[in-house]
């Protein structure tokens, strides 16, 4: 499937080694990664660990963390051009690992299945090193908000 072209997903890939600070989500412009990638159904997205992403012992808040891979599976999921907007409907999420204030982690979203109505993610950040700092599950559901994008 990673062949499918649309406007959304060529959009995307225009911006790859760029920042996100023309992104259509507000919160994602403020979150400021830089994309790495882009596939149909996959992103991957570098982030520096800004302080005001940092919990008092400096280290990668896990509300940043939850956030930075719940706007990064929305992104992948808007990217795939479909005709109606996705919210969220749960978000699970492990933290398993520490990034440190300056840290630059890299996140990565992918669509495992696309239903009709549902469409079921899965995210990670991974540390430098490669040790995995957060990972998630997510279901995504059609909304009757029709995109003009």
């Amino acid at each position: 499937m990673d062949n499918l072209i649309n406007p959304r997903l060529t959009f995307f890939r225009s911006q790859i080694g760029q920042d996100m600070r023309s992104s259509i989500s507000p919160f994602g412009r403020w979150l400021n990664g830089t994309i790495r990638a882009v596939d149909y159904g996959r992103m991957v997205v570098d982030y520096i660990v800004r302080k005001e992403l940092t919990n008092p012992a400096n280290v990668l808040h896990g509300g940043a963390a939850s956030a930075i891979l719940d706007d990064l599976v929305g992104a992948t999921v808007f990217a795939l051009g479909r005709e109606y907007a996705y919210t969220s409907v749960n978000l699970t999420i492990d933290f398993l690992h520490a990034a440190r204030l300056g840290d630059i982690i890299t996140a990565t979203a992918e669509v495992i299945r696309e239903g009709k109505n549902i469409i079921h993610c899965e995210g990670r950040i991974v540390a430098p090193d490669g040790k995995i700092i957060a990972k998630c599950t997510t279901n995504l559901i059609q909304t009757s908000i029709k995109l003009s994008l």
